[in-house]
């Protein structure tokens, strides 16, 4: 077994976290999140090349790529983190990764994507489209991750 972080005090508030199991399955979820990112180039691609155009900005450079990728792994191990805390207050797998990629949507995706909509940065479209897919992302990640996490 992976090193365990043990949270409470006593051994009836004790709870275990199984680290080893959390960064196997944060890394499985990084992964589903950057192919997530990778199939959705090709649906805004050139639109989002567009619209940073008008905004005086180039189109996104191979190491802004790479910062996005390094981020979805970070979001991938969050994920996985946050689902071995709330594990043992739900009863289901499916139930306890479907609120953890909730949260982790309102407070990363929904909240960035709606000040970029709310400061004219981005068009409504691509909030829209953004806001969607990274729910859809988020979902199937964690639940495909929640797998790898025993």
């Amino acid at each position: 077994m992976g090193r365990e972080l043990i949270m409470g005090k006593g051994k009836e508030n004790r709870m275990t976290i199984n680290t080893k199991n959390v960064i196997i399955s944060g890394f499985v979820a990084g992964v589903i999140i950057n192919l997530s990112a990778i199939t959705m180039v090709p649906v805004v691609g050139n639109e989002m090349d567009a619209v940073l155009a008008n905004l005086g900005l180039p189109p996104l450079s191979n190491a802004a790529m790479g910062y996005f990728s390094f981020i979805s792994f970070v979001f991938g191990m969050l994920l996985m983190y946050l689902y071995a805390l709330a594990k043992p207050l739900f009863v289901s797998k499916m139930k306890t990764a479907v609120i953890v990629s909730i949260i982790v949507w309102i407070l990363a995706y929904l909240s960035s994507n709606l000040a970029l909509a709310v400061y004219g940065f981005m068009p409504l479209k691509f909030v829209i489209i953004g806001s969607v897919w990274g729910l859809l992302e988020l979902l199937l990640a964690s639940i495909i991750g929640s797998r790898f996490y025993k």
